[in-house]
Parts: C-alpha cells; sequence; structure tokens
C-alpha cells in the first residue's frame, strides 16, 4: 500500500518535473513521506522506482557553440579569486546550449545568477549570433546587482564582441572569462543547461522555432519556482535569490566536508 502511495506522489511531482531524479525527490516528498508516515530512505526509493521502471535514463549529445578563434580581446578569470558568495547579484555565469528542432538548432542563451542558481535572463534565438545572448543580457539587467558584479562566461565569439561587451561595461559590471577548454570553469552554466535538458525534456527534437520557445519559458519558469538545487540548501532558485549569507551545499565532491560551499557547481 505504502509502495503503490509512493509511486502516486513520485508521478504527482513529475507532472511538473518530468525527468527529476530521485535525490530531488528525496527532498520534494520529505513532508508529504512524514506526513504519511511512510519511512522509505534513498536507497529504498531508487530500488522501488528501478522494478516499477521509473528510474530516469540520460542521453548524452553534444553540438559545439563555443568559437574562441577570434580577434577579440579576451578577459581573465576572476572568479577563482572569489571565495564565497552571500547574497545574490554578485556572480552571473552565462553559457549557449543548443535545441534541436525538425530542421536545424535553435541556440539558448542563459544568465544564471551564480548565487541562487535563478536564471535571470534568456532568449532562443534561431543562429549563433550574438543578438541572443545580448538579449538574454539585457532581460538579466532587470535583476539585483550589487556594486561587485562579475559576468563570467566562455571565450566565445558572441560574448567577446565589442556590443556585448560594451553592454556589460555600461552597466558597470566586471568581466571575467574561462582560460581553457575546461566545462569545469563554467561548471555553474553548463550544469543548467544540462538540468533544463536532461530534466525539463529540452533535449527533444521539436517540430518548430515556436514549439522550443514556448518549451523554454515553461522549462525556466518551472525551474525557477519548484526544482530545489542542493547547491543552496535545497532551496528552489526563487526562495535562494531571496537569501542572505552563504547557502549550505548539501553534497561534495572527492576530499571535501560536507555543506560547505563550492562557486565551481
Amino acid at each position: 500500500m505504502a509502495d503503490a502511495l509512493v509511486i502516486k506522489m513520485v508521478r504527482e511531482v513529475r507532472k511538473d518535473l518530468p525527468r527529476c531524479g530521485v535525490p530531488k525527490l528525496m527532498v520534494i516528498l520529505k513532508d508529504r513521506f512524514d506526513g504519511h508516515g511512510i519511512k522509505m530512505g534513498r536507497d529504498q526509493l531508487y530500488r522501488l522506482l528501478g522494478e516499477r521502471g521509473y528510474l530516469i535514463r540520460y542521453r548524452r549529445r553534444k553540438v559545439y557553440t563555443t568559437d574562441s578563434n577570434h580577434p577579440y580581446r579576451k578577459y581573465p578569470n576572476l572568479i577563482r579569486d572569489l571565495s564565497v558568495l552571500t547574497c545574490a547579484g554578485q556572480l552571473w555565469v552565462s553559457d549557449i546550449t543548443y535545441l534541436h528542432l525538425k530542421h536545424g538548432f535553435a541556440y539558448l542563451s542563459i544568465v544564471t545568477d551564480a548565487y541562487s542558481h535563478r536564471i535571470i535572463g534568456y532568449c532562443l534565438h534561431p543562429t549563433l549570433h550574438s543578438d541572443g545572448p545580448i538579449n538574454a543580457l539585457l532581460m538579466a539587467s532587470t535583476s539585483k546587482m550589487q556594486g561587485t558584479l562579475i559576468h563570467h562566461s566562455d571565450r566565445g565569439v558572441q560574448y567577446c564582441c565589442q556590443q556585448y561587451i560594451q553592454t556589460l561595461e555600461s552597466f558597470g559590471i566586471r568581466i571575467s572569462m574561462t582560460e581553457n577548454g575546461d566545462p569545469y570553469e563554467n561548471a555553474i552554466a553548463e550544469r543548467i543547461n544540462g538540468i533544463l535538458k536532461t530534466e525539463f525534456l529540452l533535449d527533444r527534437t521539436f517540430p518548430s522555432f515556436a514549439m522550443a520557445h514556448s518549451s523554454v519559458e515553461n522549462a525556466v519558469d518551472r525551474y525557477n519556482r519548484i526544482r530545489p538545487h542542493a547547491s543552496c540548501d535545497n532551496l528552489t532558485p526563487v526562495r535562494a535569490h531571496e537569501q542572505k549569507g552563504i547557502l549550505k551545499k548539501h553534497w561534495r565532491s572527492k576530499g571535501e566536508k560536507k555543506d560547505t560551499v563550492n562557486l565551481q557547481n
């Protein structure tokens, strides 16, 4: 009986978070489990979902969106000098990812606040021209900014071109860029791309640009409002964005102590 109720709860969560995995399900369902007197750990939930065919399988496909072979100035990596983030508006991270269309691709530019992991600017564009990233940046400019705000990106031509740099400078934003092709140098932005694709179904093939655009708007809204982040004290991005002080990280890399802060992920 309890197993059937758990499966029902999982299905309800996945109406809004269609590929929500076990760690996030444990966070989201904790209060509901307690309310029904259900004692179920993570391994038990893994086993139950595996037996019932509810475990998520991810696909991996790659299209390169970064062209760093250009004559524009490339800026140094400033985030290595940051120790911790204590509020929103201190560090923005930007990246471009692709969406599959029936005929070709569309390109999604995203600006994320690194403190809250909230997507504060985005734009889906039919080309890799700088218009997409600039529009995403202009949307982000209505969000919180601290006086020492840093914008971090890769060294792609879209982020190094004169119009994008001038837009950043017009807002008084400091400019930081990765120094090599290692995704870890822009790990938060890369992670957000992956979440939107694997958990919010943006990795499927869309019949049209209009359908893709509608799906992006819906995915960003649900991601910001509903999905908790272990890197942000298990808060949703919307809630984390309003916090002050260091947010606990409820995961750890090899060699790290639990509940520490890491700007890289």
